[in-house]
C-alpha cells in the first residue's frame, strides 16, 4: 500500500464533484446497482422485529433505538465482548433497578422511552448527585460510583447499558428483576 500524503486534495470516485454547501439540493452519489444499504437492521415497526440475543463477539450492526424499544425483558446482552458488553433492559412502572455499585467497570445508559430518577454517589448513604431522566438522556456511570436508576413514568423504562469490560455472562437474559436478583 501506497503513502499518499495529501490525500484530500484527490477527489472521492464515488460523488459528483461540486460546491460543498448544495443549498437544500439533493446530493447525488453512486452506489453498486441491486445493493440494500441498510439491510443490516430490521424495524420493529413493521411485521419484522430484531431478535434479541447476544452477538458478540462477532461484528454486529444494529438499530439501537428499536431493539431497545422492543425489549420487554429485564435486562438481556445484545454483545458481549472481551472489553465491552451492551444490554437492552425494560424497568417497569415504580421499579427501579436497585442501588449498586461496579468497583471495576464504567458504565454508560441510554434512555430510550420512558422517564426516571438516577441517584449516584460516592457511598451508599451520600447519594448526592440526582437528576430528572427522559427520553434521549446519557448517563455515565464512573467505576465505584454508587448508582440507582427509578422508573418515575407511567410506562416502562426502555433503556441500553454499556458496560467496560463485561458484567454478565454471554447471553445473560433476566426476564425479570428476581431473575437477575437470583443470578447475582
Amino acid at each position: 500500500m501506497y503513502y499518499v500524503p495529501y490525500m484530500f486534495t484527490y477527489q472521492h470516485p464515488y460523488y459528483v464533484h461540486g460546491p460543498l454547501n448544495n443549498y437544500g439540493t439533493q446530493s447525488v452519489y453512486w452506489a453498486p446497482p441491486n445493493e440494500n444499504r441498510f439491510n443490516y437492521y430490521r424495524s420493529s415497526t413493521n411485521d419484522r422485529s430484531i431478535s434479541l440475543m447476544d452477538y458478540g463477539p462477532e461484528s454486529y450492526v444494529v438499530n439501537i433505538n428499536e431493539a431497545t424499544k422492543q425489549n420487554n425483558t429485564y435486562r438481556t446482552a445484545l454483545w458481549t465482548g472481551s472489553h465491552l458488553q451492551m444490554t437492552v433492559m425494560s424497568i417497569n412502572v415504580g421499579e427501579d433497578i436497585g442501588l449498586e455499585m461496579h468497583p471495576n467497570l464504567d458504565q454508560f445508559l441510554r434512555i430510550e422511552q420512558g422517564q426516571g430518577f438516577v441517584q449516584m454517589g460516592k457511598s451508599k448513604d451520600q447519594l448526592n448527585f440526582e437528576k430528572n431522566v427522559y427520553d434521549d438522556s446519557a448517563i455515565i456511570i464512573p467505576a465505584g460510583t454508587w448508582h440507582n436508576l427509578t422508573n418515575t413514568g407511567e410506562t416502562p423504562l426502555k433503556l441500553y447499558s454499556i458496560y467496560a469490560p463485561p458484567n454478565h455472562p454471554f447471553g445473560t437474559v433476566h426476564v425479570t428483576k428476581a431473575d437477575a436478583i437470583d443470578a447475582e
